[in-house]
């Protein structure tokens, strides 16, 4: 299986117009195109998640005066798009068709494909104690990596191709409530990623 995208080059720097943040504030937060082919024989629907896995350890350090975040702390992982239960003819999501802006507070019922169940990203956690910002956060919102950190972030696209139709989720659900439901029913597993950095100096 295979997948990519016209809104960005593979391993090349993903757009503004696809970020929710960018040097100047908010970017256009619309999620990017996708596409996918050669899905294996039995497939009866999708997974989809969007994780950046270069989020710093350390948050008292996230765009504080004065400090850099060093490339080489220690990193973990926050998810920025997860979708369930994508049905097994879908093969392509158009850019902006399931996010077109920033929304403070989250978006509460963001379009996506027809038979899909949207979760929560982290940005619900994120922003939490954030009176501006706070709420929960359903569907796609983009890349919006500290500009204090000197590592480029890497965004990556996961698709999984499944053997049922609808997986066991809570009524509202996380990245890792979908990689649990879908333990042993994956038939194969496609990933694109993108890059993005609000810190002249970052590194990949």
């Amino acid at each position: 299986m295979r997948i990519r995208s016209d809104s960005f080059e593979s391993r090349q720097p993903i757009p503004p117009e696809f970020a929710l943040g960018t040097p100047d504030g908010f970017g256009g937060n619309r999620n990017p195109h996708l596409a996918w082919d050669e899905v294996p024989e039995g497939a009866r629907a999708f997974a989809l998640l969007c994780i950046d896995p270069d989020v710093p350890s350390v948050r008292e350090m996230v765009n504080k005066d004065g400090v850099e975040i060093p490339a080489e702390q220690p990193r973990t992982e926050f998810s920025h798009w997860v979708v369930a239960d994508i049905p097994a003819d879908v093969r392509e999501i158009a850019a902006g068709s399931c996010s077109d802006g920033p929304a403070k507070g989250g978006k509460r019922n963001p379009p996506g494909p027809a038979g899909a169940r949207q979760g929560l990203n982290d940005y619900t956690k994120f922003f939490a104690d954030d009176d501006a910002m706070g709420g929960e956060y359903f569907g796609y919102d983009g890349p919006y990596p500290p500009a204090n950190d000197l590592r480029t972030h890497r965004y990556f696209f996961r698709l999984f191709a499944l053997d049922l139709e609808r997986l066991e989720l809570p009524e509202t659900f996380t990245a890792g409530d979908v990689f649990a439901a879908m333990h042993g029913h994956v038939l194969a597993e496609a990933a694109v990623y993108g890059t993005y950095a609000l810190n002249p100096g970052a590194k990949g």
